[in-house]
């Protein structure tokens, strides 16, 4: 079950970087940590500097929002355990909840209160590393709605583990999700740039399968079946000799 778990919180992060209020501002933060303009990030002109550059400032950033989002997982696992009594109850909560933000995401479902979006916004980034790390705590504190419902679905399961390490890694998972397709972007922005007028046309049926993924995790949470969903692969895998 651990390890449906993992899979399911890294696809979350996955699908948080490809909502459609993160991905098109990526090349923005990618040219704010670094301190470097678009049209250098994307020329031909001294690569091997630009890339280091980016690298490490990317690196930072990522550790930012890491640092908050498993701080976060810590946290919301030692409520599940203080509340431990009460887990059946707070499980079948948090499938619903999980549910309802999935029908939201997908488009069903007009939810007032997730709908008023609020970022943080630093307006003028400190100096160095530091600055970039403190960039990605921003980013994490204030960046809603976009990756609001899908982190708090994370969030809400791992509210469901009595473990406080269980919750640790679960966000860490999350936000691996999340900053290896960062990492992968700042390091390719001449590429991204030049195909994201396509992949933008594919937002709308992003977001409509994110939905569906957190849908189905919620029903498996209400239902108790990830248990029943880990035994299956364990034994799909193990047919199939992997």
């Amino acid at each position: 079950m651990e390890n449906i778990s993992v899979f399911v919180a890294f696809t979350a992060g996955l699908l948080s970087f490809l909502s459609p209020c993160v991905l098109p501002v990526i090349p923005s933060y990618v040219s704010y940590i670094t301190g470097i303009s678009f049209e250098d990030l994307s020329g031909a002109q001294d690569r091997a500097r630009i890339r280091r550059i980016t690298l490490k400032n990317s690196f930072f950033f990522i550790a930012g929002f890491s640092l908050i989002f498993v701080m976060l997982g810590a946290s919301s696992s030692l409520l599940g355990k203080v509340l431990s009594d009460y887990q059946n109850i707070i499980r079948k909560a948090g499938g619903i909840l999980i549910v309802l933000f999935g029908l939201y995401i997908a488009g069903i479902l007009r939810l007032r209160f997730l709908s008023g979006e609020k970022k943080l916004h630093v307006q003028s980034k400190p100096a160095g590393l530091l600055g970039s790390f403190l960039v990605g705590v921003a980013f994490a504190a204030g960046w809603t709605p976009c990756i609001g419902p899908v982190l708090g679905s994370i969030l809400l399961y791992a509210g469901t583990t009595t473990s406080v390490a269980s919750g640790m890694g679960l966000l860490a998972s999350y936000a691996l999700g999340l900053g290896i397709p960062f990492l992968i972007t700042s390091l390719a922005i001449n590429s991204f740039l030049s195909y994201f007028k396509h992949i933008n046309r594919y937002m709308k049926p992003i977001s409509t399968v994110s939905g569906l993924f957190l849908i189905v995790v919620g029903i498996l949470l209400f239902t108790g079946s990830f248990g029943v969903l880990s035994q299956y692969l364990s034994m799909l895998t193990g047919a199939l000799g992997v």
